[in-house]
């Protein structure tokens, strides 16, 4: 049996509920899809602060926490060994939930019977309306399918190798920004090539995987220098993070939801910083073993991610009778309550799953 590593469950018992921040944070901004509106002064600055500074953090986290620990490939792993014992983790789960959030929202008039049928019709090609959080899976299962195609690199490239690869990473991290102020042709980019720019393959998720090795096998540094680099380039991030939402947003005006989160997308150099510094600060955890209950929490977090918002959708309004803009607390409040009960919720849920014959094909 594969020993813990501490740091590592208590990232993601800590990244599972700020993923659950994030959208019960959303329910004060977003009012569709597309469509985005601050009611007042205070949702746009907590806003910015629970799912800006802290919030967007989570992604990346569990990106570099699934690379660290698979990244390189077991010696004698093949590609097919590989794909086999991750996907048979992953895939079941992900289509039981899948069409859980096709039909369930009807038992709450979350969806019509045509919407719901819609979406199982599209299944093969994207995630239910009801059920927005599971695009993170797609870009997951396209990291686990290079990571036998990049391993054998891995292995074998030295610090200096890795960090001209995250010199590229970090460069095409500026592209959401430079194609949104400056071209939207860019490096390439053109309506005959629209996604295969200059930087697209050292670009993406990718670049968080390589971050992983590097940091597991080449960052050399101490306790002290981690906790403090790491300090500092989290509050760098995190700051511009949560400024460039609160600067954009205008309370009662009408945006375009992607002009509000400008700054939000998951590889830009802001949420890079602020997750690199994360990453650094939770490996100065040197615990020997873990609380039980964390650990146990962290075993279930894959469940507990994929049903949120199954009690999410029905815990929130309760806390906004009157609208986003009128809570029944103060808003500094009611976005961490609203998260905090759809989290115990998820856990105490997906812990009684796993009581059950087979519960693994449900919650992983």
């Amino acid at each position: 049996m594969n020993k813990r590593i501490v740091f590592i469950d208590y990232i993601r018992v800590i990244a599972c509920f700020l993923v659950m921040l994030v959208h019960s944070s959303e329910y004060f901004y977003c009012w569709t899809e597309d469509t985005s509106m601050l009611a007042n002064e205070s949702n746009r600055l907590w806003v910015a602060i629970f799912d800006g500074a802290l919030g967007r953090i989570s992604v990346p986290l569990f990106m570099v926490v699934s690379a660290f620990l698979l990244v390189p490939v077991k010696a004698g792993t093949t590609m097919s060994d590989f794909y086999k014992r991750r996907f048979k983790r992953i895939l079941p789960p992900m289509i039981v939930f899948m069409l859980l959030y096709c039909f369930m929202p009807l038992l709450w008039d979350g969806t019509t019977s045509e919407q719901a049928w819609l979406d199982f019709t599209h299944l093969p090609y994207t995630f239910p309306s009801a059920a927005g959080h599971l695009w993170f899976m797609y870009p997951l299962i396209s990291l686990y399918l290079i990571i036998p195609v990049v391993s054998p690199w891995l292995e074998k490239s030295s610090a200096k190798d890795e960090r001209l690869f995250l010199t590229f990473f970090a460069l095409s991290t500026l592209a959401p920004w430079l194609t949104r102020f400056v071209s939207a042709d860019l490096w390439g980019t053109c309506f005959w090539n629209p996604y295969f720019g200059m930087l697209y393959y050292c670009s993406g998720y990718l670049g968080y995987l390589v971050m992983a090795h590097y940091i597991r096998k080449h960052l050399t540094w101490n306790r002290s220098k981690r906790m403090g680099i790491g300090s500092v380039t989290f509050l760098v991030g995190a700051i511009f993070t949560a400024w460039s939402f609160w600067h954009t947003g205008v309370p009662g005006i009408e945006m375009k939801t992607p002009v509000l989160e400008w700054s939000w997308e998951f590889c830009t150099p802001n949420v890079l910083l602020t997750s690199f510094g994360a990453f650094l600060m939770f490996t100065c955890i040197e615990q020997k073993e873990a609380p039980k209950w964390i650990t146990g929490i962290s075993k279930l977090t894959f469940g507990m991610y994929l049903m949120h918002i199954l009690f999410l959708s029905n815990i929130a309004p309760l806390f906004m009778p009157e609208g986003p803009g009128n809570p029944i607390l103060p808003i500094y409040l009611t976005i961490p309550c609203i998260a905090i009960l759809t989290y115990l919720c998820c856990m105490i849920t997906t812990k009684v799953i796993s009581y059950l014959p087979g519960s693994k094909w449900i919650i992983g």
